[in-house]
């Protein structure tokens, strides 16, 4: 089951990959994506063409599935689908644009609101994650045979590591690592990425207190964490719903090693009400 979604969504994101690369290696234009209230993100070409390529892909094999993908208009059409495909065709534009190799493919499968299947590709790695529901989850690097990803067991969080942003560090965040007394802090650009670190074991905790990530970062690396025996919901310890109306992550993201899921949602609760941070209800 699922076999053919998860074949055709790794060769895609292999293409995209591809072509993501070919504009890396150029000078290409940058450009900003401006929202309501004057946040601004980079989009590039290779966003536009690597879209392009998982949206006709997915279209020609699954002509009944819906499809959101960042750089395609939503035209909400997939409301009234039960399998919806989300993609973000390269997660991280800003680690593209740096030139610092922290960006990935990403394209995910929701049932019924669901994450049942996720492929993560970091092109200039050449390192591939792929999962789908109750088939576990695995690695490959370059051409290594696929590798079965199992995460940590930590619960002191002075053992354990924390992946974190390169970008958006804000105080509540500093307040927030000090409370914890983590190990260590690594640091990457991309969602996909951060929770790669914590199904290879690298990490055992990212948390995202930014209203700012959308569905199209979450999917595919939820059901990857998963099937490696982590968890991953909003900062309240709530499970997150796709392909809903809004497609904003209003409530952050906690993906953990799932053995220290409930300590740190307790742990987080207080200082959650210190920061004023309230549960925004999310809309169907």
């Amino acid at each position: 089951m699922l076999e053919k979604e998860l074949e055709t969504a790794i060769a895609l994101a292999r293409t995209a990959g591809k072509i993501i690369l070919d504009f890396y290696a150029t000078d290409f234009l940058i450009e900003e994506k401006i929202f309501a209230d004057n946040f601004s993100e980079p989009v590039t070409i290779a966003d536009r063409m690597a879209s392009k390529i998982i949206v006709e892909g997915l279209s020609e094999s699954f002509p009944t599935d819906g499809i959101l993908s960042e750089e395609e208009f939503d035209d909400k059409e997939r409301l009234t689908k039960s399998r919806v495909w989300i993609i973000d065709p390269l997660d991280g534009t800003k680690g593209f644009v740096e030139k610092t190799g922290d960006f990935a493919v990403q394209i995910g499968l929701a049932k019924k609101g669901e994450s049942i299947l996720g492929v993560v590709f970091l092109p200039l790695e050449d390192t591939l994650y792929f999962a789908a529901k109750e088939k576990g989850a695995w690695l490959i690097e370059k051409n290594d045979a696929p590798k079965r990803l199992q995460v940590s067991d930590k619960t002191d969080f002075a053992e354990m590591n924390l992946a974190v942003s390169k970008n958006h560090r804000s105080p509540k965040m500093n307040r927030l690592v000090s409370n914890f007394n983590f190990k260590k802090e690594i640091k990457r650009s991309s969602v996909g990425l951060k929770v790669g670190l914590i199904a290879r074991r690298i990490c055992d905790l990212y948390i995202h207190l930014s209203p700012r990530t959308k569905h199209w970062d979450t999917c595919a690396p939820e059901i990857i964490l998963r099937e490696a025996g982590g968890n991953l919901t909003d900062i309240f310890g709530e499970k997150i719903i796709y392909n809903t109306t809004d497609v904003h992550n209003h409530n952050g993201v906690l993906a953990s090693n799932r053995a220290a899921h409930d300590l740190t949602v307790a742990r987080l609760k207080p200082l959650l009400t210190e920061f004023g941070r309230l549960k925004v209800k999310q809309k169907s």
